[in-house]
């Protein structure tokens, strides 16, 4: 697993450490993503249907950007801990936006607790096109108890949280 940095505009809160893997699979790919720290003090979605739903990150949700090495063409999945998702295509930087296709998407997420602090799971396993080598970038979004949110990924640009820049996208992959 891969550590995620906070962003430098976030204050500190009650998880202490995000960390993610991917793994690129013969039907799309495998990834997981943990929280560590005070996890009983973020807001957690309340399990739901599986079923494709957008705005999912509005409140504590992981991404991950798929982009294959030598295009401007990404593909973006949100991951609930609900259970819902989505998956957006883009031509460029934010551009073309459109639902992506998906032949399925399974979600499983545990609860556990390590050295006294919490810690919740997601895993995903995502069926969809996905073609490699890419550039992968693997996000998460924490909302804190009195709403405000954290960005956390591999690397940020300069500025703002901008999870679309091609700068977060730092995981290079390919199957084996």
């Amino acid at each position: 697993m891969k550590a995620l940095m906070l962003h430098n505009a976030c204050d500190l809160g009650p998880i202490r450490s995000v960390t993610a893997e991917v793994h690129a699979t013969d039907v799309g790919c495998e990834a997981r993503f943990r929280l560590d720290g005070g996890v009983d003090r973020i807001k957690v979605p309340e399990a739901a249907p599986s079923i494709r739903t957008d705005d999912l990150w509005k409140t504590t949700c992981f991404e991950i950007f798929w982009q294959p090495i030598g295009g401007t063409y990404y593909r973006e999945f949100n991951l609930s801990l609900s259970g819902r998702w989505a998956a957006y295509d883009f031509d460029g930087f934010r551009e073309g936006m459109r639902d992506a296709p998906v032949d399925a998407i399974s979600l499983s997420v545990a609860h556990g607790s390590s050295d006294g602090a919490g810690e919740l799971e997601l895993v995903a396993n995502i069926a969809s096109d996905l073609p490699t080598p890419a550039q992968v970038a693997l996000n998460a979004i924490v909302e804190h108890a009195d709403g405000s949110l954290q960005f956390w990924a591999l690397a940020f640009p300069p500025g703002k949280p901008e999870f679309h820049s091609e700068a977060c996208r730092q995981w290079v992959l390919d199957r084996a």
